[in-house]
């Protein structure tokens, strides 16, 4: 770091936080400001659908030092808002890097700003909970930037603007399932997980209807991750109804919610959330616990779920909130977290695989 901070964060408590500037510095746009605790994966988490409309903040201290590669996007384009750090590496050191992460913000019209105590940001989301960010230049005075943060206006229609338009494929050599993932911000690396067990994907946007569906004749739907609050998707929650029973389901993230509100159950936004990949679950029929990755900022509440024809599955272990759900006669089952971050050596892949039994049951 070196010469005068040209960048701050103002929050929409009048809080200012200054650093330098990286990414597209010419961008400054209106985000929900979040904490993520991952140590690695910054690349995975810029890209990734859920953080659309979100400034994060990357609480382990130092980040870039590995560059962006072009095998590790979780979609196709940056979907973060902005991003803060505390101290950013722009000389990465990976045989595999083809661009710096300041390079790609820019490329996608995401602002960083490093240098600041993210420490102190951290706890102020903490004990504060989420609010609105922006980052301007140092110089802009607070009022100027609460004036912007108050009139901001942006769509809130976040599924809208990561969803697909149009239908689109992903196949796989020697195929024995179909499956339609509806897409509300699905990860690429879901697309691959199932392409990896045999499953031909066909991707449908969030508006797809039942029939659209069924026209696919699939064997299974995936309702998948996406940012934002799950009372919003409307089409999504009437689709699952229609669906619920005629083919197995498998919700993740974003998708878990809707297939709860679906069933009858209640959602609720959280304080700060849950976001990173040291996240504890417990497997009930088991006892089982392990360590997940976790991106969202609304819950089911536990509640609801007992006037529904759904079970609770899995557990958060530091807030015992609701971390799984499943309707065993009509064969759907949901997980708020990322099924291919569970550790150990079959957590991987053992709910796909789950999804998989429930498709071969039904040919």
């Amino acid at each position: 770091m070196a010469g005068k901070m040209n960048k701050k964060i103002v929050l929409e408590d009048g809080s200012e936080f200054y650093g330098y500037g990286f990414g597209a510095q010419d961008v400054s746009r209106v985000c929900e400001i979040v904490f993520d605790t991952s140590m690695v994966g910054y690349q995975e988490i810029v890209s990734n659908p859920v953080y659309a409309g979100a400034a994060v903040v990357m609480t382990y201290p130092l980040i870039g030092n590995y560059g962006i590669t072009d095998e590790d996007f979780e979609a196709k384009t940056a979907s973060v808002g902005a991003l803060i750090v505390r101290e950013y590496n722009d000389f990465p050191s990976n045989f595999r890097y083809t661009k710096t992460l300041s390079e790609y913000l820019e490329e996608n019209g995401v602002p960083g700003i490093y240098g600041m105590d993210t420490r102190e940001l951290t706890r102020k989301i903490r004990d504060g909970g989420t609010c609105k960010a922006v980052i301007v230049d140092a110089d802009v005075p607070a009022e100027k930037a609460l004036e912007v943060i108050k009139n901001d206006c942006a769509s809130k229609d976040l599924i809208a603007e990561v969803s697909c338009s149009k239908r689109w494929y992903a196949r796989t050599a020697n195929a024995k399932f179909s499956v339609v993932a509806i897409d509300c911000g699905l990860k690429l690396g879901t697309v691959r997980t199932l392409n990896e067990m045999g499953c031909n994907v066909t991707v449908l946007p969030a508006k797809s209807t039942a029939a659209d569906v069924e026209m696919m004749k699939p064997d299974g739907v995936l309702i998948s991750q996406g940012p934002g609050d799950p009372e919003n998707a409307k089409d999504v929650i009437a689709l699952v109804k229609e669906l619920a029973g005629k083919y197995p389901m498998f919700g993740i993230g974003l998708g878990h919610q809707i297939i709860a509100l679906a069933y009858g159950a209640k959602t609720s936004k959280m304080k700060f959330g849950h976001h990173g990949c040291n996240h504890p679950v417990k497997t009930l029929a088991t006892g089982k616990l392990e360590t997940v990755t976790q991106h969202y900022s609304y819950i089911v509440d536990a509640d609801s779920v007992d006037s529904t024809d759904l079970e609770v599955t899995h557990i958060d272990i530091l807030d015992k909130t609701v971390a799984g759900l499943a309707c065993a006669k009509d064969k759907v089952f949901s997980v708020q977290f990322e099924p291919t971050t569970m550790s150990g050596p079959d957590g991987r892949k053992n709910l796909y695989e789950q999804f998989i039994a429930l498709m071969k049951e039904g040919k």
